[in-house]
């Protein structure tokens, strides 16, 4: 075998390890980015941190009021509470707080979302080590959290992480939680029948939420706050609508939410020929 030929096999055999074992990936630069996602695989940067203007989110202001605040506070390096964003779903719980984030980026500080994928949480813990080490606020969130029944492990690492545990996140961490009830923890009717333990579950389970320092209720939404958010919407993009034909919308929805309104604007702007 010549040289030539033997330069070509090693190759050959340098690529197959290679796609075996690649190299690992850059070590993520945690004060670059506006935002990041943690999942199994670790961390990732997000360029573009996609949130609506804050004056679009209407039908919420006593919530907008109290979560944007809080996230303000925390990016300026003052004391500031984690948070629990519940109730109806639609209704602008995620979307606030990326456009809390936004706003405190450009009027406050380099504060950064972290977005932690349902499947991570048990690496939670490694997070926060890491974010203990970076010169920055972070705002940890964690979208849609329920329990499973049975599950004794993930609201007991959700009490340490929150407070008193060696798990707890560092001080420049606070958790944002959004889920569909205060309880977080589902309830069965099964527990009304049981005379010893139904005070206690019911109490435990309230008690995990009374964990964070804003418990912030989203409630569904009326018809006047639905047609608003429309109307909100429209002005800003240029768009006429018709209320009985936004009203029909949300029927043929089966209900009235943010998140149907921003479906019903996308119509119209599909109708109108127009992007958003």
């Amino acid at each position: 075998m010549t040289g030539t030929d033997e330069g070509l096999v090693l190759a050959r055999i340098a690529a197959a390890l290679e796609r075996l074992a690649p190299a690992p990936a850059p070590a993520v630069d945690w004060l670059a980015a506006p935002a990041y996602v943690w999942d199994r695989s670790g961390a990732r940067a997000v360029p573009v941190l996609a949130a609506p203007a804050l004056a679009l989110l209407r039908g919420i202001d006593a919530q907008k009021q109290v979560v944007v605040a809080n996230i303000a506070r925390h990016a300026a390096g003052h004391a500031a509470h984690d948070m629990l964003l519940w109730g109806s779903r639609g209704m602008g719980k995620s979307a606030l707080l990326r456009s809390g984030i936004a706003a405190a980026q450009a009027e406050v500080g380099p504060i950064a979302l972290v977005q932690v994928a349902p499947d991570a949480l048990g690496g939670l813990t490694g997070l926060f080590g890491i974010l203990a080490a970076q010169d920055r606020p972070f705002l940890v969130y964690i979208d849609d959290l329920g329990f499973e029944e049975g599950d004794s492990t993930g609201p007991r690492q959700l009490r340490s992480w929150l407070e008193g545990g060696v798990e707890a996140r560092p001080g420049n961490v606070r958790l944002a939680v959004t889920a569909n009830r205060r309880a977080i923890v589902s309830r069965h009717m099964s527990e009304q029948d049981d005379p010893i333990n139904q005070r206690d579950v019911v109490d435990d389970r309230l008690a995990l939420a009374d964990r964070f320092g804003l418990s912030v209720g989203f409630h569904a939404c009326s018809q006047d706050d639905y047609l608003a958010i429309i109307a909100g919407y429209a002005e800003t993009y240029g768009l006429a609508f018709d209320e009985g034909d936004a009203l029909e919308w949300s029927k043929r929805r089966g209900a009235r939410s943010g998140r149907v309104a921003w479906q019903y604007v996308n119509e119209l702007a599909g109708r109108a020929g127009r992007t958003l």
